[in-house]
C-alpha cells in the first residue's frame, strides 16, 4: 500500500536504529572481526551481542584494564601512556595480525575481516576531567584485500560515567556499521557517526582516513567538515596534511597565533610572524624549545563570500603547509574565544600577532553583546591570562603610520585601551620590512584573477611557483603560462 504524503511535508532521512546497524552486520556472513576495548567497559560489542547473531561477526571480544596485562599484549609505550593514537594503532594491527593467523583463510574463503577498539578515560571521580579517548577500525571490504582505516579522537561531554560508556558504545556501532556501508561516501559517514547521539554529548576534534578505500580522500578537507558540521570548534593539521591532535601539539607551549585569511599567504602575512616570533621568543617564561607557532583561519573568514569554497580552503591549506606551518580551523569568531581554547591545553606564555584593524576591531563592544558582563567580561578573558599582542603597523594613504600610541578606538574605549598599552598587553612590531606595507591578500588574489604579472614579488619565496603549478586561486598552471 502507497504510503500517505502531504505537499508540506519535509522529508525526514531514515536512520537505521543501533540494533539494525548491528544485525545488519551481524546477519552477513563473511563480516568477521575482533573488539578491544579499554576504559569504558565493552558497551560497542555489547550492542552486537544483544542485537542477536553475534557468533557470525564476533571472532573475539576483549578488554585488557590491567596495565601489566595490556603491556604483555600490546607492548609498552615511549611515554608510558594508554590513552593514545600510537596504543590504538597497536591494538588495532596486533588483533588484525591475529585474526589472519587463527582465521584459516582456506576454510574461509570470502571472510572480511576486521579489528574495531577503543582506549579512553572516563570522567574521573572528583568530576574535574571529563575524559577522552581514541576509536578505530581497520577493514578489508574484499577477502584477503588491503585494510583500510578509520582513527578518530574523541572528548566526552556528559558528567556520568555510565551515560559515556553508553554513548560510546553507540559512536563504535556507527563507526563499524559505515565503514562497511558508508565507506565510499565519507562525508556522509562523517556525518552518521551522530546517529542517535547528540553533539551535547560527545565532540569529536580528529579524524584521519587512510588505505586503499579513502586513497582520495583529503583529511585536511575532512577536518574542515567536522567544523562545519559542529562536531569540534576547531581543527589543526600539520604540514604533511593530516590532522592532529590540538592537546598534542600545544600542551604546554608558549603559543603565538595569527589569525588571517591568508588567501593567499603574502610577504606580510610571514613578515608580521617572523618579525613578531623573535620579539616572542626573547620574553621572560618563553622557550624557544616549547614555543609553538599556529595560522590561524576562522570559519567566518571561509565564509565571507557565502558557503564555504572548500577548493579555495584547500589552496590556502596547501601554501600555509608548503611553508611548514601548523594550521587551526576554527570556529571562534572572537579573540578571547580563541584564547580560551588554547587555555585548555597551556597555561604558558601567549601571544597574538595582528593589524590595526583586527586591534579597533576587539575593542569595538557590538561583538560582545550577547555576554552578560559584555566587553569587560570578553576583555577578563582575553587579558587575564598572560597573553601579549604584537601589533604590526598600518600606513595611511599619506604614508604615515599608525600604530599602538596613535591608533583611535571609541571614546567609551579609550581609557580601557589605555590601561592594556600601559600594563605592557600591546606592543609594536617596530622592526618590521616598510616595503610589504602596501601589500594585501586580496590585492594579490586580483591582480592573479586579471593576469597580471607583477603579483609574484608579493608573496614569500617559492609560494608562486606553487600557485602557478597546482593553479591555485584560479591562476592558469606554469605549464600553459610558458608555452
Amino acid at each position: 500500500m502507497e504510503e500517505i504524503t502531504y505537499k508540506g511535508d519535509f522529508e525526514i532521512e531514515n536512520i537505521p536504529s543501533l540494533k539494525d546497524k548491528a544485525l545488519r552486520i551481524n546477519l552477513n556472513k563473511d563480516i568477521y572481526g575482533t573488539f578491544s576495548e579499554i576504559g569504558a567497559g565493552q558497551e560497542t560489542v555489547r550492542q552486537f551481542f544483544r542485537a542477536g547473531g553475534a557468533s557470525g561477526t564476533i571472532a573475539k571480544a576483549m578488554s585488557a584494564y590491567d596495565k601489566h596485562f595490556s603491556d604483555a599484549i600490546y607492548g609498552i609505550e615511549d611515554d608510558k601512556r594508554y590513552v593514545t593514537e600510537a596504543r590504538l594503532r597497536k591494538m588495532l594491527i596486533h588483533e588484525v595480525n591475529l585474526m589472519e593467523q587463527r582465521i584459516p583463510r582456506d576454510d574461509n574463503p570470502n571472510k572480511i575481516f576486521f579489528s574495531y577498539a577503543n582506549t579512553v578515560a572516563t570522567i574521573d571521580f572528583a568530576k574535574k576531567y571529563k575524559g577522552h579517548g581514541w576509536v578505530g577500525i581497520k577493514f578489508q571490504v574484499e577477502p584477503e584485500g588491503e585494510y583500510s582505516e578509520i582513527v578518530l579522537h574523541i572528548r566526552f561531554k556528559e558528567n556520568d560515567a555510565r551515560l559515556q560508556q553508553e554513548t560510546l558504545g553507540k559512536l563504535g556501532t556507527n563507526l563499524i556499521y559505515g565503514a562497511f556501508y558508508k565507506y565510499n561516501q565519507p562525508r556522509k559517514l562523517l556525518r552518521y557517526l551522530y546517529d542517535h547521539l547528540d553533539k551535547d554529548q560527545l565532540e569529536i576534534d580528529t579524524i584521519n582516513f587512510s588505505g586503499p578505500v579513502f586513497k582520495d580522500v583529503d583529511n585536511r578537507l575532512m577536518s574542515l567538515q567536522l567544523v562545519k558540521n559542529g562536531m569540534t570548534d576547531a581543527v589543526m593539521f600539520a604540514p604533511d596534511g593530516n590532522n592532529v591532535l590540538p592537546a598534542r601539539v600545544l600542551y604546554k607551549k608558549n603559543i603565538l597565533a595569527l589569525r588571517g585569511s591568508f588567501r593567499p599567504v603574502t610577504k606580510v602575512n610571514m613578515d608580521m610572524y617572523e618579525k613578531s616570533y623573535e620579539m616572542f621568543i626573547k620574553e621572560n617564561k618563553v622557550e624557544k624549545e616549547k614555543t609553538q607557532v599556529i595560522f590561524e583561519i576562522t570559519l567566518s573568514n571561509l565564509r565571507a563570500e557565502g558557503e564555504i569554497d572548500e577548493q579555495d580552503f584547500m589552496d590556502r591549506a596547501k601554501l600555509l603547509c608548503s611553508l611548514g606551518q601548523t594550521v587551526l580551523i576554527s570556529n571562534f569568531q572572537e579573540y578571547y574565544k580563541l584564547v580560551e581554547y588554547f587555555s585548555q591545553y597551556s597555561k604558558n606564555r601567549m601571544g597574538l600577532t595582528m593589524g590595526v584593524s583586527n586591534l579597533v576591531d576587539i575593542f569595538d563592544e557590538k561583538y560582545y553583546r550577547h555576554l552578560s558582563g559584555g566587553i569587560l567580561e570578553a576583555f577578563g578573558k582575553l587579558f587575564y591570562k598572560d597573553l601579549r599582542v604584537y601589533l604590526y603597523p598600518m600606513q595611511n594613504e599619506d604614508g604615515s603610520l599608525t600604530t599602538s600610541e596613535n591608533l583611535k578606538v571609541h571614546p567609551r574605549m579609550k581609557e580601557l585601551y589605555k590601561f592594556f598599552k600601559y600594563n605592557g598587553k600591546v606592543v609594536d612590531i617596530t622592526d618590521f620590512d616598510a616595503s610589504n606595507l602596501s601589500v594585501f591578500s586580496r590585492k594579490v588574489l586580483k591582480k592573479i584573477a586579471n593576469g597580471d604579472n607583477d603579483w609574484e614579488e608579493m608573496l614569500p619565496e617559492g609560494v608562486a611557483k606553487l600557485i602557478k603549478e597546482k593553479s591555485l586561486f584560479g591562476c592558469e598552471s606554469e605549464e600553459i603560462i610558458h608555452k
